[in-house]
């Protein structure tokens, strides 16, 4: 949801060019595959590819440009933001979620 905001205040201002709204800290992909894990299946195997011939060694977005130019900066992390989404994508998809006290999430 914050690229959304990200996204908007990039329609409404005058900057022009490249603006990258992704997540600011870097992780493997192990670590991205658990915590895709985590809220999904624990007992899903992860399987292990070789890597393609062009895959970037760094996977840590440069968002200093949103951060300068729109004020814009993400404050849900990977970690928190995940398990609210598969949880949305669950009641929205099948009417049921595997924590029922998470019901809606909102952004400010």
């Amino acid at each position: 949801m914050y690229n959304v905001e990200g996204l908007m205040r990039l329609m409404e201002g005058e900057h022009v060019g490249p603006f990258n709204f992704g997540n600011p800290f870097e992780f493997t992909m192990l670590e991205l595959a658990k915590v895709v894990q985590e809220p999904i299946d624990l007992n899903a195997k992860i399987e292990f590819k070789p890597n393609i011939e062009d895959d970037p060694h760094k996977r840590k977005p440069d968002i200093s440009r949103a951060k300068e130019l729109l004020g814009w900066m993400p404050y849900v992390s990977l970690r928190e933001g995940l398990p609210l989404m598969v949880s949305d994508f669950r009641q929205r998809l099948f009417g049921d979620q595997k924590d029922p006290s998470i019901n809606t999430f909102y952004f400010v």
